[in-house]
């Protein structure tokens, strides 16, 4: 079975859906839910006695979904099983055979066993087989498949319903980002000016009080610590994060570790901006980036 087209809105990997199905005298209910998971992991639960059913709804649901903890449930009963019943042959010679030769080194023990049971015999595994006068569950597995494609359509719905709600929160937390940024960079303008006075103060009082020094040298450090407190390259990359990710929440098909590794880059240039801000107020945006970054981190596990 194929990939299907992807979808372009983000998909969430949190989903659940239900269906019910009747075929002649097979009825059964299926079950599909889905939890955050790194990687694609199908787990199935049905009939084992309907051959090649479970085979065909792994590539049923693989074909639909790319990342997320997947559970499949389908529970099939039959109304009228009871009157199936039937005496499995060869395995109740083969029962009756084992019997005769453990009586039979019984007695040359000389030990003395109770006779056994019709009903003893009966409850032995195999003896009685319920679905053995219906061979063919051709028709079945059809039907079951026919359902659970549905049931998959429904599924991919939701996720992708709860994919929209996510993609707003993210957009409104991007919009809030790109605030912080800017607000960030106002604040470095602003203390510019007030950086390069400092300097030039500690620098004359430096030279003032330490006779012998290499002036020459000692403004050097100075100017590399004022490179090391120069924010622009941070704001810089956040404002580019920020385009990124609006891309990937735009982009066809699953972009769940994409966002994942961006909210990583955005981590890191928020720790940065605050290590180097040397400014209260610059601290300040500098920690609200980072729970936001946080918040944000949040919801992109969630996305398929």
């Amino acid at each position: 079975m194929t990939k299907s087209a992807p979808n372009p809105a983000l998909h969430s990997m949190t989903a659940f859906a239900t269906s019910a199905g009747e075929s002649g005298a097979y009825r059964w209910g299926c079950e599909l839910r889905s939890v955050n998971g790194k990687g694609l992991d199908i787990r199935l639960r049905v009939p084992d006695w309907v051959e090649g059913l479970e085979v065909a709804l792994r590539a049923q649901v693989a074909a639909h979904v790319a990342r997320g903890n997947i559970t499949l449930n389908v529970r099939v009963t039959r109304e009228d099983a009871g009157g199936m019943v039937q005496v499995n042959n060869a395995q109740l010679a083969a029962v009756l055979t084992a019997l005769t030769e453990i009586e039979a080194q019984a007695m040359d023990l000389g030990l003395s066993l109770a006779p056994s049971k019709a009903t003893d015999i009966a409850v032995m595994r195999g003896v009685l087989d319920q679905s053995s006068a219906d061979q063919d569950t051709g028709p079945l597995k059809a039907a079951i498949e026919a359902d659970v494609a549905a049931l998959v359509r429904d599924f991919v719905q939701m996720r992708a319903s709860e994919g929209r709600a996510l993609a707003r929160v993210l957009r409104a937390q991007l919009d809030e980002v790109a605030s912080l940024t800017a607000e960030a960079a106002r604040v470095a303008e602003a203390r510019k000016d007030e950086v390069a006075e400092n300097l030039r103060r500690n620098l004359a009082r430096i030279v003032e009080n330490a006779d012998g020094l290499d002036a020459a040298r000692i403004a050097q450090e100075l100017a590399l610590l004022a490179v090391k407190s120069d924010i622009t390259e941070e704001i810089d990359r956040l404002g580019a994060h920020v385009a990124a990710a609006r891309d990937l929440i735009d982009a066809a098909g699953p972009v769940g570790r994409k966002l994942d590794f961006l909210m990583q880059e955005f981590n890191r240039e928020a720790n940065t901006l605050c290590s180097k801000a040397q400014n209260t107020e610059l601290t300040r945006v500098g920690l609200a980036l980072k729970a936001l970054i946080d918040q944000m981190r949040e919801q992109v596990q969630n996305v398929e």
